[in-house]
């Protein structure tokens, strides 16, 4: 499971290296948000995929799960969220006040 984890992970850095090479500002924030997702199932293979019961302190079990290396998921996730909002409502702005979401086109703009 972790191969399969890891391999999934590196085809989604690679549509993520090929969006962020894109001139299209909503391609860009796409592919940052791929490299997020990446890495969150990397992070996934690197912990190793492991069975076990909850850590609570009345279980009697024989093995008990890692809860760290989920909270920092977890927590990943939330902050790719925060930034891919973010990089959103930055790119609708862009978009409202110069008219164009292609980057090329932003050079011949003309300075106020």
């Amino acid at each position: 499971m972790e191969t399969f984890l890891t391999i999934i992970s590196g085809v989604l850095f690679t549509v993520g290296t090929y969006l962020i090479l894109n001139k299209n500002l909503l391609r860009i924030i796409l592919g940052i948000s791929m490299f997020s997702h990446a890495t969150h199932l990397l992070l996934m293979a690197v912990n190793g995929v492991k069975r076990g019961a909850a850590p609570l302190l009345g279980e009697k079990a024989a093995s008990f799960t890692d809860p760290l290396p989920q909270a920092l998921i977890l927590t990943s996730i939330v902050i790719s969220f925060a930034l891919t909002a973010f990089l959103l409502v930055l790119g609708y702005r862009t978009y409202v006040e110069l008219k164009r979401d292609f980057l090329r086109k932003w050079k011949d703009q003309p300075d106020e």
